[in-house]
């Protein structure tokens, strides 16, 4: 295990997108048997949309659409796919896959922590 370490983003965490959309878990683990309270744990698998985003340029809507996760492929694996800790590398795209800026994890559970 590398030296990355943080907090287990599981379903009780809020994230957003640099301008303020929510950030949803799309498509969840349903494959993997790992469960906290009974919901599947995140993985870099998992495919993450945002709604809500308000960000425009010059006055066009350029919303953030969706949320990548890029963790340490060396860090804790399900099914050999790596858990999402909030210290994790993530980006979030428009709908055209332009970069906004990396989603804010404001609640990563705590008392899961991974490293």
């Amino acid at each position: 295990m590398s030296g990355n370490s943080g907090n287990l983003v599981s379903h009780t965490a809020v994230i957003s997108c640099p301008h303020g959309g929510r950030v949803q878990a799309a498509s969840g683990a349903s494959s993997s048997g790992v469960r906290l309270d009974g919901q599947p744990v995140p993985t870099a698998d998992d495919v993450f949309t945002v709604v809500g985003c308000p960000h425009t340029v010059d006055r066009v809507p350029l919303p953030c659409t969706t949320a990548r996760w890029t963790p340490d492929r060396d860090s804790v694996l399900i099914d050999g796919v790596p858990v999402l800790l909030d210290t994790s590398s993530a980006q979030c795209f428009s709908a055209g896959l332009v970069p906004q800026g990396p989603p804010v994890v404001s609640a990563a559970r705590q008392g899961v922590r991974c490293g």
